[in-house]
């Protein structure tokens, strides 16, 4: 009789172990693909950077946006705050967006405040690059894009297709 009740413990104690286990490898997974992009970012500009990119654009064209956090599409995880900047060779913010993995800006004719309305946008907006900073971000815009056919930026995470922000945008100089 006990050998056969430490049969049914030695069972059930296995089974135990391994589904600890497999839920400690989908967590581990979970965490994973939700820090590592925050461990792997790059720096962001400082601020005496950014002082010297808008000096440097004084003379161009430039255009510009806010991004805010109430957009319907944001949440807690999804969101970004700060001042877009655009030229017609470089975009940079000035203020941060939530950590993610695989971001991307793109550029929209109109503003798009929900995941549904970049679907249905996606076909006529431009990606302009990926996002590798989650603070004071810049990046080069692609030759052959001109700033003045899109009326607003958007940052899209490719991985989850989720919207994280968009702003509207407008000719500052």
């Amino acid at each position: 009789m006990i050998s056969s009740l430490l049969g049914i413990a030695r069972r059930y104690i296995i089974l135990f172990g391994l589904v600890k286990f497999c839920a400690g490898l989908v967590i581990g997974f979970g965490l994973g693909v939700y820090f590592l992009p925050i461990l792997t970012a790059e720096k962001g500009l400082s601020d005496s950077e950014l002082t010297a990119l808008s000096a440097a654009t004084a003379r161009q064209q430039v255009w510009g946006g806010t991004f805010t956090r109430d957009l319907p599409a944001s949440d807690a995880f999804h969101w970004g705050e700060g001042r877009i900047h655009l030229t017609k060779d470089r975009a940079w913010l000035d203020g941060s967006v939530s950590p993610g993995p695989d971001y991307r800006l793109y550029l929209t004719k109109h503003l798009v405040k929900t995941k549904e309305g970049f679907e249905a946008a996606r076909a006529s907006a431009v990606q302009v690059g990926p996002i590798k900073a989650f603070e004071n971000f810049s990046l080069e815009i692609p030759d052959g894009i001109n700033i003045s056919d899109f009326g607003a930026v958007l940052i899209w995470c490719e991985a989850f297709s989720a919207f994280i922000t968009a702003a509207e945008i407008s000719r500052t100089l």
